[in-house]
């Protein structure tokens, strides 16, 4: 599978109901059903396996996973109020949420800010074992770039990320830069799969961590800035995924 590839949606099908059950078995007592359709439908909606504006229907969501409706509709209403999924949205009923071009690149910027004051708060903050988490993640991004395993370099190049969040040592700020990055992951797959992107993340990255390293706060801030915001270029790339994926529509 290349690495903008989703799954088939044969394949989702098969695997949804099981990703569910293996969440009920690991569900905790305080969690409800709801909150497990919950999880797995916002990862379907964050991997790109349900696209923006792909419908959802409760009487086939409650088919698919084998759940009453009750748990189906509370956890759509649960993704609405993280702005996943639009209850209201124009084609009628309920929709993974899109987002306008506009709005998604206030969103990056806003992202590229958040990140830098985790990046400038980690200078700060760090512990050795934080540093040395983000270090290891680092060298494992660069070694799976020169395998080429692109969909691997992207899960990881998250997991380096929320270590930047924890090596932050805050609470509100990384709570809300996750749920950001969250809600635009969809969207940032497009621009990291561009060629040569991910060369220029090792790179990146590189000059986070070095900052630091240095207790450089205000070098840790203008790094992460630039290695988050959309360049010119980028933004071209982003507008003609979009226009693929709504079959050509402006």
């Amino acid at each position: 599978m290349e690495p903008n590839e989703s799954p088939t949606s044969e394949t989702a099908d098969l695997a949804e109901p099981a990703m569910l059950r293996g969440r009920e078995r690991q569900r905790g007592k305080g969690a409800t059903l709801s909150d497990e359709l919950k999880d797995t439908l916002e990862d379907l909606i964050v991997s790109g396996v349900m696209k923006p504006g792909a419908r959802l229907d409760e009487a086939e969501l409650a088919e698919r996973f084998k759940v009453s409706r009750t748990p189906v509709r509370e956890a759509l209403k649960a993704l609405a109020a993280t702005g996943l999924v639009d209850l209201r949205s124009r084609q009628g009923g309920v929709c993974v949420a899109r987002i306008s071009l506009p709005m998604l690149i206030e969103m990056f910027q806003m992202m590229a800010v958040m990140e830098g004051l985790c990046a400038k708060f980690a200078a700060r903050r760090a512990t050795e074992a934080q540093k040395l988490r983000m270090s290891a993640l680092h060298d494992e991004l660069t070694s799976i770039l020169a395998s080429g395993d692109h969909s691997r370099f992207y899960d990881v190049n998250q997991d380096f990320h929320d270590a930047l969040y924890e090596a932050s040592n805050t609470h509100y700020l990384a709570e809300q830069t996750r749920a950001l990055r969250k809600r635009v992951r969809v969207y940032r797959r497009y621009v990291t799969f561009q060629p040569g992107r991910m060369t220029a993340t090792i790179g990146e990255h590189g000059a986070i961590l070095d900052a630091i390293r240095r207790n450089d706060p205000g070098a840790a801030f203008s790094s992460a800035i630039d290695h988050v915001s959309l360049l010119e270029d980028d933004i071209v790339d982003l507008i003609a995924a979009l226009s693929d994926q709504d079959g050509g529509a402006p």
